[in-house]
């Protein structure tokens, strides 16, 4: 079980497994967001006061550094963070309330955290009437959420990417389903193949089916040779071209 003291000694918070730019193509995203998302941004302007903001997801090692620099933990807040930009809500709106949810939650890596999807929507809407907030940002974090049966829940567009996201008993993603796949089925476990992304059908890791197809195999011949289905090792092959898996 982890808790808020222990995560450090977990391998979810304390590895970097991947670089910023694999894990933005994982998460079917630009690496320059999942970039501003792991390093804070600074935007400077000739007539009015810089803009910034801080780190959102968990990032190890220096800035700028092409090792491995996002443990798994990292990838499952952006996740989360890929739900809420899927909503079509620009982040600089949502930023300041989803950081008061953060403190109201008071966990650690809040947004890999279950009570965030079990509670997130109701904080978020709760926080949305503070007077803090900015007109655009109680917009903002209120277009996330609607109201059914009685309850403020996500909207069924964030709700889909939080149901790709497993818990484990200790409340913290331990299992992503990769988003973009409309055929095959990618998860990343920390405790399977490293962390890297496999095939839930056959176990085999993403990584061997694409350097294979960058080798110049056909998809014909890389399904075969693993046991997966032509279509998805097609799929792989077109997110590959485009610089998506």
């Amino acid at each position: 079980m982890v808790t808020v003291s222990s995560t450090g000694q977990d391998v979810r918070f304390s590895v970097p497994i991947y670089t910023q730019t694999e894990a933005a193509h994982y998460l079917d995203m630009p690496p320059t967001t999942l970039r501003s998302w792991a390093r804070g941004y600074r935007n400077t302007f000739r007539d009015r006061p810089a803009v910034e903001g801080a780190p959102l997801i968990t990032h190890l090692g220096e800035t700028g550094s092409p090792q491995p620099s996002i443990p798994f933990i990292g990838l499952a807040e952006g996740m989360f963070l890929s739900a809420l930009r899927r909503a079509g809500v620009p982040m600089q709106q949502i930023r300041p309330a989803l950081e008061l949810v953060r403190d109201r939650l008071g966990v650690e890596h809040a947004l890999a955290s279950e009570r965030l999807h079990l509670c997130g929507a109701q904080l978020l809407w709760e926080v949305s009437e503070e007077d803090s907030l900015e007109r655009a940002h109680r917009q903002g974090a209120r277009r996330l959420i609607v109201l059914k049966d009685g309850q403020y829940v996500f909207r069924e567009v964030v709700e889909e990417y939080l149901r790709k996201i497993r818990y484990d008993e200790g409340e913290y993603a331990d299992r992503l389903l990769l988003p973009g796949y409309d055929v095959a089925e990618v998860a990343a476990e920390p405790t399977v193949n490293f962390g890297r992304p496999y095939f839930t059908a056959t176990g085999t890791p993403l990584y061997v089916v694409s350097g294979r197809l960058d080798a110049g195999e056909s998809v014909a011949e890389v399904a075969d040779d693993f046991g997966i289905p032509e279509d998805h090792v097609a799929e792989v092959a077109d997110r590959h071209a485009h610089g998506a898996a």
